[in-house]
């Protein structure tokens, strides 16, 4: 890590980054405005901007520990909210509980622990509808047609299945409610390098039929390569935004973020 990942971001121009927005002339999903978050009396988060467009795939990254899953776990309502608003679809969900940002639309894969190890594959699945009164079986049948594998391994217990597998039916589950925003913290953490691409190339299907993507990458250089923007968090800071390809190719932020 560089030396100037240590040091306080420069001044963040969070008009910059909604009028960079609405220059795309995409309706806005989520919006996150001056978010102050935490766990307990520990602030992570200071002043973070964040937009989501509809249908739009975005990712943040930046150094370890500089607050990008606590963004994620705070639009999900798993953080402590100190500040600052966070609204989706119009609706102001800042303070939500989970089960409740359900309801609004959101889906969450987080990093770790994001399956039922002894239920099986479909009793996963089934798990991501808890909140209707019955399974909806053109949600499942849409699972099961974007991962296969899914299909065959459905009585399989999820704790004996591959990690890359494990992470296709965090997807799935994630997918049973059919969100217009899906979360993903860290999808290809702990995968063989051989499965990165597959995962990548099965989230940017995800988004190509029209699910909103905000997602959480350990591996930048691929993750702003196929996004549509980017946010670079330090410190739990806003440090840089801009298209993917942008910051992707940006002298500083490939010196200090992404090894040069």
């Amino acid at each position: 890590m560089s030396a100037d990942t240590e040091r306080d971001p420069p001044p963040y121009d969070a008009a910059v980054s909604q009028e960079s927005v609405l220059d795309r002339e995409a309706q806005s999903l989520l919006e996150v405005r001056g978010l102050d978050a935490g766990y307990g009396d520990l602030q992570i988060l200071t002043d973070v901007d964040l937009d989501v467009g509809d249908g739009e795939y975005v990712t943040i990254v930046g150094p370890n520990g500089a607050g990008k899953s606590t963004v994620m776990k705070s639009v999900f309502g798993l953080t402590t909210h100190m500040g600052g608003t966070v609204t989706f679809e119009g609706e102001d969900i800042t303070g939500l509980r989970p089960e409740e940002i359900i309801h609004e639309g959101i889906g969450y894969v987080p990093q770790n622990q994001n399956v039922f190890a002894s239920l099986t594959v479909r009793e996963n699945l089934e798990m991501g509808a808890y909140i209707l009164d019955s399974v909806p079986q053109d949600a499942l049948e849409a699972v099961f047609e974007r991962f296969p594998i899914l299909e065959k391994r459905q009585s399989q217990k999820a704790g004996t299945m591959s990690g890359g597998q494990q992470q296709m039916l965090a997807m799935g589950r994630a997918l049973m409610l059919e969100p217009s925003l899906l979360l993903l913290d860290e999808p290809s953490a702990g995968l063989a390098p051989d499965l990165v691409d597959d995962m990548f190339d099965r989230i940017d299907a995800i988004n190509d039929d029209g699910t909103a993507v905000l997602m959480v990458e350990q591996n930048a250089k691929e993750a702003l390569r196929r996004c549509d923007r980017g946010y670079v968090l330090a410190n739990g800071r806003n440090r840089y935004m801009d298209d993917g390809d942008v910051l992707l190719n940006d002298e500083e932020v490939r010196k200090d973020f992404l090894g040069g």
